[in-house]
Formats: C-alpha cells, sequence, structure tokens
C-alpha cells in the first residue's frame, strides 16, 4: 500500500488528476474520487466537464472491461458507487449552472429481470447529460410503466433487460403503449446484453442503446428532433 499513499492528488497537474482518476474510479475510491472532484473544481473546471472528462470517461473503461469479462459485477458496483459520491458534489452544482435541462426519462428493468446495474449506468450517464431521470427500479410490470409515465410525463422511456427470457416483456410494453394510443407521446429506448438492433426494431423501439454511452447520444438526438418538431 505505500506507494498508494506517495500520491498526492493534489499535486498532480490536471491531466495526471484525470488519470488518476480514472484509475481510482476503477478500483472503485470513493473518498479519493470526492476529493479529486473538490480539486478540480478549485482549479475552475466547470461541473460539466469534471463529469463528462472524468468521472463518464472513467466509467467508460470500466463498462468496456465488463462488457469484455475483464471485470465482475462487484467491482463495477465498486466503480457506480465511487461515481456516485463525485455525482453528489456535481449534481448541485449541475442544477445551479443550469446544464441544461435537456429532458425527462423514466427507466427500469422489465418484469422477472433483477438486473440493475446496465440501468443505473445509463441513468448515471442520462443526468451527467442533463436529463431529469425517474428510476423505477427492476422487475416491472406493465403497469408500474403505465403508471411512472403517467405521473412524471416525461420524453423517454428506457427499458432494460439482461435475460433472453425477459425480453419479450419489452414487446408486451410497447403493445400496451399502442392499444391506449399512447405509443407516439414517447421515445422509447431499450438495452441489455441479449438485445442487439433487429430485436428493438422488431418489438418497434424507437432505438436500441448498445451501451450508456449510445444511450445518451441517442436520446439527445431525439429531443433535439422533438425541439425542431415543435418549432417547425
Amino acid at each position: 500500500m505505500s506507494d498508494e499513499e506517495d500520491i498526492v492528488l493534489s499535486e498532480l497537474n490536471d491531466d495526471e488528476l484525470v488519470e488518476q482518476m480514472f484509475d481510482d474510479l476503477y478500483d472503485g475510491l470513493k473518498e479519493e474520487i470526492e476529493e479529486a472532484v473538490n480539486i478540480l473544481l478549485e482549479r475552475g473546471w466547470v461541473p460539466y466537464d469534471v463529469l463528462t472528462k472524468a468521472l463518464v470517461g472513467g466509467m467508460t473503461i470500466v463498462g468496456h472491461d465488463f462488457r469484455d469479462g475483464i471485470l465482475f459485477v462487484p467491482e463495477v458496483l465498486l466503480a457506480a458507487n465511487a461515481m456516485k459520491g463525485g455525482m453528489s458534489i456535481l449534481k448541485p452544482l449541475l442544477a445551479e449552472t443550469g446544464a441544461p435541462r435537456v429532458g425527462k426519462m423514466v427507466i427500469g428493468t422489465v418484469k422477472g429481470d433483477i438486473h440493475d446495474i446496465g440501468k443505473n449506468l445509463v441513468a448515471m450517464m442520462m443526468e451527467g447529460a442533463g436529463f431529469e431521470v425517474v428510476d423505477i427500479g427492476i422487475n416491472n410490470p406493465v403497469e408500474n410503466y403505465l403508471e411512472a409515465l403517467e405521473n412524471e410525463q416525461p420524453d423517454i422511456l428506457g427499458m432494460s433487460a439482461l435475460l433472453t427470457t425477459t425480453m419479450p416483456y419489452m414487446k408486451v410494453v410497447i403493445d400496451t403503449l399502442v392499444e391506449q394510443g399512447l405509443r407516439e407521446e414517447y421515445t422509447v429506448l431499450v438495452g441489455g446484453a441479449p438485445l442487439n438492433e433487429e430485436f428493438g426494431k422488431a418489438i418497434g423501439a424507437d432505438g436500441y442503446c448498445r451501451d450508456a454511452a449510445v444511450a445518451v447520444e441517442m436520446a439527445k438526438d431525439f429531443m433535439s428532433r422533438k425541439h425542431n418538431q415543435l418549432a417547425g
């Protein structure tokens, strides 16, 4: 451990500090991440840059290694928890600086499925990109989605599944929206390891998100189109 303790975060330059944050996130070191976030803010970094360059940048590496089987669930949870520590400092600042409220999203894992790491990562990164996110958790029957949509009036509905057996339930939710004449009111994005683009199209989703970064880009894209339509 001695070499660990030799690193004084405040003595690193910005680039070194961001690199160190990537390592600390990877290792799930929450206190170090919180300290580093505060150091960058003191150095005049805008909150959005701290979020995207340091935290999201670091979590992207974690996400890739999780996908490639180098990291496993416990490590990813630790990393996400460290990111949450950094986010708790940034969130009020992002709100203050008017990191633009890009839109609103309801997200949840479908009925029969209790996996939430991917969903949580998407929720975190969406918040970081300026979306308001309402997370309804795991194992959601269609009623939960309908209730959340009615109460929250979001722009986007996000559904996640990690099991091939629970994937078809996404179609149940979309079909129900169609039956109730609500389908056109929301952009529906789906994601999860066993899904692919063909599946997303087949069940009538607006988009399939390969990972959290894609989800954010796609959501932003749909929102800008929506604004353009309203303006037109």
